[in-house]
């Protein structure tokens, strides 16, 4: 009994030694191989990268030392691999990515009179879903051509209902106006760019207006339903006098867009923008067809599609009844569309990450027209 007590000692000594010396081991590997990925992430962050912006696409080459050629795949433009890869004599690599601006998930945004093209150049040694060990930022900047419209801006897009053979369009862009918002969340004194638009069709051209627009609290209008007015008077933006809301500059007759700032109405509960949208004839304006919104700096009303006739503005003041009977034919209600984007959440940005978990955000198909 002693001497299979002494061999039982003996054989737990040599498993705890066994024990010992694996995880010795398995620290060795792991240690070598974070210093194994800092270096490669230290040699590719020394690499020669050089970016050709073209008319219509991107090419970028990728210059790698020879100890990288191996891992040639592990190199990225956005979510592309690149499109050749050659070794050269002295043994370094170059990689060349040759794609188009709309491949390869390249973010594209437009800011002022500039058109945006933005990714990175990523070298990923492990899986993609873990980290990048080294990016690159690659931009493009283009200008804007005279007359260019992003395209969900033209009318045939986003959200419709048809009615006596025109079709009207009414959704919410996000802050860059690049498309139809993501998220139904808005920050109290933040913008909120309404966009509108007719599909003209064989019809002859059209002006598209915001007759009335209010906020509510309902996705339905009904007597008694409380509303805070934002365009009233046949196309007066009263939001422009006590706010700093306005009209942005038309890229067509067609369409429309509210630059709308957020209010308190409703604040934190669910608000919806009603709007009795108008397409009309471009050549006859008067008091009762226009787009207004008052300029601070001037301290007057503004016609959006024409200040010299600012005149028709006037009225904003007061009552604005028609003066003239030109375009009385086409003075009917097939003309004319209710339309209403929401439901909207306008929060304090103290609120605003509260907010985000428990409101979830909004899709293109979520928005009401």
């Amino acid at each position: 009994m002693l001497m299979i007590q002494l061999i039982r000692q003996e054989v737990n000594k040599v498993l705890q030694l066994h024990s010992i010396l694996d995880r010795s081991v398995m620290v060795t590997h792991l240690y070598l191989g974070v210093m194994l990925l800092a270096g490669f992430a230290a040699t590719v962050a020394n690499a020669d990268i050089k970016v050709d912006c073209r008319k219509d696409s991107v090419n970028v080459t990728w210059r790698i030392p020879p100890e990288l050629v191996p891992y040639a795949s592990r190199f990225f433009l956005g979510s592309c691999m690149s499109s050749n890869f050659e070794v050269l004599p002295n043994g370094q690599g170059e990689a060349t990515f040759n794609y188009q601006l709309d491949d390869c998930k390249i973010k594209k945004l437009l800011k002022g009179k500039r058109i945006i093209y933005q990714t990175e150049m990523t070298y990923r040694p492990q899986a993609k879903s873990k980290p990048a060990a080294f990016m690159y930022p690659i931009k493009c900047v283009y200008k804007r051509p005279e007359g260019w419209v992003p395209p969900f801006l033209n009318p045939g897009s986003g959200l419709s209902e048809g009615r006596s053979g025109l079709v009207f369009h009414m959704a919410l862009l996000n802050e860059q106006m690049t498309g139809i918002a993501k998220t139904n969340i808005i920050t109290l004194g933040s913008f909120m760019p309404i966009w509108a638009a007719v599909e003209q069709k064989s019809h002859q051209p059209l002006l598209l207006l915001m007759e009335e627009c209010v906020a509510a609290t309902t996705a339905e209008l009904q007597y008694g339903s409380q509303v805070y007015p934002l365009i009233s008077n046949k196309g007066c933006l009263l939001e422009s006098v006590s706010g700093n809301s306005k009209f942005l500059p038309r890229y067509h007759t067609s369409a429309i867009i509210l630059y709308l700032q957020s209010f308190k109405f409703g604040l934190g509960e669910e608000v919806y923008i009603h709007c009795k949208l108008v397409a009309w004839d471009p050549e006859h304006l008067d008091e009762t067809k226009k787009a207004c919104h008052f300029v601070k700096e001037n301290v007057s009303w503004e016609l959006l599609d024409d200040p010299l006739q600012s005149s028709l503005c006037s009225c904003c003041e007061s009552t604005c009844k028609s003066r003239s009977k030109r375009g009385v034919h086409w003075a009917s209600g097939s003309l004319s569309h209710n339309s209403v984007v929401g439901p909207l959440i306008i929060v304090e940005r103290s609120d605003l990450k509260a907010n985000s978990t428990s409101a979830g955000s909004v899709s293109a198909a979520d928005v009401q027209v």
